[in-house]
């Protein structure tokens, strides 16, 4: 299959486009390298692209699309979006690069006329809110911009499939973790402070939190999954993660385990908009794609330590 995959130097787009060109599948990834964080990650997982067979551009996706790429896909994964929860980040920018990109992407898709074309869009547990313990059909409660935003670029993917425009689902996913983990985000984050020596900024009250954590190559297995059930999939929205469910504090213990050195913590103020709770509901998971995640928590922070250490500290 022909397949585009936005965001495709980040963390899980970067593992579903290596995944899909070792298959066999023709993918072009396209990433704008945003100022959010560091290139140096984002260039490193690109270079493991292209030696994968990644065709890889570099591309805004509120540029004027037809100008770089062709209309010709079986299948989009879309993952560009501006993430985090950060307090510093403005709403524009959400509203730019969730809303705004999302439509002009399928906008430009809408003009392919040659056969039909799945699009899959990835969102977020943050769009439940607070708590993200529920199914598919519960009434989204989202407390941040980024999950505001998140909901809205996922309505506009689902109301061009309703209106019968285009085929397409949603995969709301749940904490994943792995190898290529943004260096902002929990564990990139605390493996770097422990190996390095300095402290690790933990928001108050965050060690009881309790969440879904998932191991990135089970999140791309289920993505894989909806290549060969397209039409089971299509007009679904489906949550993606690990029904087993850990505390942040669980988990930074695991990982002082496996380095076989203690944190050092500066407690800081909470963040607006953080999840208290996430448990995922994965039976539709289960019944439509026969998802069933299989890597447990202990052997997936192994495996993000084991990148880290070679990424970054072989040197």
């Amino acid at each position: 299959m022909k397949i585009l995959v936005t965001g495709a130097a980040g963390f899980i787009g970067s593992h579903l486009s290596e995944e899909l060109a070792n298959n066999g599948h023709d993918v072009t990834g396209v990433d704008n390298f945003s100022s959010y964080y560091s290139r140096e990650l984002k260039e490193l997982n690109r270079e493991d692209l292209i030696a994968n067979g990644v065709n890889f551009k570099e591309l805004d996706l509120r540029e004027d699309l037809s100008k770089h790429l062709s209309n010709d896909f079986d299948v989009v994964y879309h993952f560009a979006a501006q993430p985090g929860i950060s307090a510093s980040t403005p709403f524009d920018d959400y509203l730019e690069n969730n809303v705004l990109a999302t439509q002009n992407l399928l906008s430009f898709l809408l003009t392919q006329k040659r056969k039909k074309m799945m699009f899959v869009n990835i969102a977020t547990s943050s769009i439940y809110g607070f708590e993200a313990t529920s199914p598919e059909t519960a009434a989204p409660e989202p407390v941040s911009d980024y999950g505001v935003t998140k909901l809205a670029a996922e309505q506009l993917v689902m109301a061009a499939q309703r209106s019968g425009k285009i085929d397409a689902c949603s995969i709301r996913c749940f904490s994943v973790y792995g190898p290529r983990e943004r260096p902002e985000k929990l564990y990139t984050k605390l493996i770097a402070s422990i190996f390095d020596g300095t402290s690790f900024p933990l928001y108050e009250g965050s060690l009881s939190h309790e969440r879904s954590f998932t191991y990135v190559g089970d999140i791309v297995k289920g993505l894989e999954m909806v290549l060969n059930k397209k039409d089971m999939c299509n007009g679904e929205i489906i949550n993606l993660g690990s029904d087993e469910v850990y505390t942040t504090g669980e988990g930074i213990s695991l990982i002082e385990e496996i380095i076989g050195k203690k944190a050092n913590f500066d407690i800081v103020a909470k963040r607006p908009g953080d999840q208290l709770k996430t448990s995922a509901n994965i039976d539709k998971a289960k019944k439509l794609l026969n998802y069933h995640p299989t890597t447990s928590f202990k052997d997936g922070l192994k495996k993000q330590v084991t990148w880290y250490e070679e990424k970054f500290r072989s040197n």
